[in-house]
């Protein structure tokens, strides 16, 4: 009995306490942070092509991660940020690649060959790294932004898929893809709206590449929306 008389005892004054130390979830948080998550989605055009290289259909690409937003002022209008995501980038093009006995060969195509797919898929794992500002308030989550950034990437996995009146051809992990990507980018607007802009600052594929002895130096400038998350 006199168990059963703690026990209620206990929760009466448990449920008291809570009801005098009431968690107010509207209150304003003067620590918060903001845009830890974001999804990226962009056209990717390809600068310095070569001569006779084409864009011929829309390129795509997708990115998503997590970005820690670290406030430098009092007013938390300024912040660093640095995390991690991955992407996928389409290129949609007519360079064509071959592979014999782990030598690759590129070619621009003649006038008289036509692709169905012709296409080169990278796979990636980013490093975002960004200095950030914002009008934002403790207040609201609705404010402009113009966030700056450097983006160290990583190619993990890459694919070439080329179906036309050449034949077919599928090439995975070429030894000439520049496996370390970096750029700067900016990403700004106001709520969910953020026009984004990147440019590659090295070439997508190594020295080891060419056409007629000439590197091929293509490099890649996206262009899209960024989207942010709390």
């Amino acid at each position: 009995m006199r168990v059963y008389l703690f026990i209620i005892t206990f929760f009466t004054a448990l449920g008291t306490f809570a009801q005098q130390q009431e968690i107010d979830f509207d209150a304003v948080d003067s620590l918060y942070r903001e845009d830890q998550f974001y999804l990226n989605i962009t056209y990717n055009a390809l600068q310095k092509r070569p001569f006779g290289i084409n864009q011929n259909k829309l390129s795509p690409g997708i990115a998503f991660g997590f970005l820690r937003d670290m406030p430098i002022n009092k007013k938390r209008t300024f912040a660093l940020a640095a995390g991690l995501g991955c992407s996928v980038s389409v290129y949609n093009q007519n360079l064509r690649i071959t592979e014999e006995a782990g030598t690759y060969s590129y070619q621009v195509p003649d006038e008289n060959t036509s692709f169905v797919k012709n296409k080169l898929s990278l796979y990636t794992i980013d490093l975002p790294v960004e200095f950030r500002w914002r009008n934002s308030t403790p207040e609201s989550h609705i404010f402009w932004r113009v966030y700056t950034g450097f983006k160290f990437s990583y190619v993990f996995y890459d694919l070439y898929k080329s179906e036309g009146s050449a034949g077919t051809v599928a090439i995975s992990n070429n030894k000439d893809v520049n496996q370390f990507q970096y750029g700067a980018y900016v990403a700004a607007g106001w709520n969910t709206w953020n026009f984004y802009i990147y440019y590659g600052l090295n070439p997508l594929f190594k020295s080891s590449a060419k056409i007629d002895n000439q590197s091929i130096d293509m490099n890649t400038a996206n262009f899209g929306l960024m989207f942010y998350i709390l």
